[in-house]
């Protein structure tokens, strides 16, 4: 098939419910996501979603949706197979928002992928399935509540927790403690400062969690102190993870010249999508740097668009994929990703395998173009 024409894409406000989760950057309430659907001249379209996360990416739901608009009326009948150019148009006409062109990056992949009729993690260079074993995410509370939660999820079988810190090192290292303490020297835990430490906390409070064991430590301090990794990397007892510090493979790249982090987290909603999470995981690999999958707040659908890109690519050793187990009090998604414990099992159909129920877009704000 040489082109297929798209002629119209709808947009949906897709607002998701969800128990409050505080992270070092604030607390969200509601996952303020946005959906689409782009529809092609045979009949098939794509899905594409994305979680607005201002505090770590400066969108919104709404900068989402009118973006959105600009969006569709630029690719309105063009060739939705042709996804490099699709997406030069997006980088030409406004710089960032990175969040939703992931949508629309993802969209024009499950386009293609059901074009081939493939499953998308096959589309996009995958031979087999691989186990996912997500981890569980604790949010930041006091001490003795996040050791109580962790008991908690050691009883409903989880082996890998991470923990949410980056406020003042002692207490981030008292919550440290109170976990392991509780869940004993066998669980793997990881831990993530989301920018929340100054230099000088994020070395006082590794060294000070270094007798815990922990797998890595997710980006300990703002992404413009990139300068203090690599001393950070040298002395701290735990490996470094880059998260808000990669967007692109070009910040990737620069990190790994100066020796600045033992892993990198990709996440589309950073990237723009599966189109530069692909390089940005071909700069890694390259330099022998594992990556995580991870992800904000998306429903089952963007999950199940995560869980085929870590499936094709062997780098991607780490999975954060656990959003929908969070605290969303709603699913919206039909077909899609399923949890056998907290492995993550993927669908068997063409492209992502996964759409918004009808029932649920019926209560949603809805623009098409």
């Amino acid at each position: 098939m040489s082109s297929l024409k798209i002629s119209h894409i709808d947009i949906f406000r897709l607002s998701i419910p969800m128990r409050p989760f505080t992270i070092a950057t604030g607390t969200m309430h509601f996952a303020q996501n946005t959906f689409i659907r782009v529809h092609t001249d045979s009949g098939w379209y794509g899905v594409g979603e994305c979680s607005a996360f201002p505090m770590i990416v400066g969108e919104t739901q709404d900068t989402c949706q009118v973006m959105a608009a600009d969006f569709a009326k630029l690719w309105k009948g063009k060739d939705a197979l042709d996804i490099p150019s699709r997406l030069r148009e997006l980088d030409a006409f406004t710089a960032g928002n990175n969040t939703i062109k992931s949508a629309f990056d993802m969209a024009l992949y499950d386009i293609a992928a059901k074009a081939a009729g493939q499953p998308l993690y096959r589309f996009l260079g995958g031979t087999a399935l691989k186990p996912l074993l997500t981890d569980l995410t604790i949010g930041i509370g006091t001490p003795g509540d996040m050791a109580e939660q962790a008991r908690d999820f050691v009883r409903r079988g989880v082996t890998i927790i991470k923990i949410k810190l980056g406020k003042d090192p002692e207490t981030d290292m008292e919550r440290v403690r109170h976990i392991r303490e509780v869940v004993g020297p066998e669980i793997r835990l990881r831990i993530d400062a989301n920018q929340g430490w100054s230099p000088e906390e994020a070395l006082q409070a590794l060294m000070g969690m270094g007798p815990y064991h922990i797998q890595f430590c997710e980006q300990p301090m703002r992404s413009y102190n990139d300068h203090f990794l690599p001393g950070l990397k040298q002395l701290s007892p735990i490996p470094v993870m880059a998260d808000e510090s990669v967007f692109h493979h070009q910040d990737a790249a620069r990190l790994i010249r100066a020796d600045a982090c033992d892993s990198v987290n990709i996440k589309l909603s950073k990237s723009g999508g599966i189109q530069e999470a692909l390089l940005i995981n071909q700069v890694c690999s390259a330099a022998g740097i594992p990556c995580m999958m991870g992800g904000m707040l998306e429903s089952r659908l963007a999950l199940s668009a995560f869980a085929h890109l870590a499936t094709a690519l062997d780098n991607i050793i780490y999975y954060d994929m656990d959003t929908c187990l969070l605290g969303h009090l709603e699913d919206p998604v039909t077909g899609g990703v399923t949890y056998d414990g907290f492995y993550v099992v993927l669908p068997d159909a063409p492209g992502i395998g996964a759409d918004i129920s009808e029932a649920f877009l019926q209560q949603c704000d809805r623009v098409t173009v």
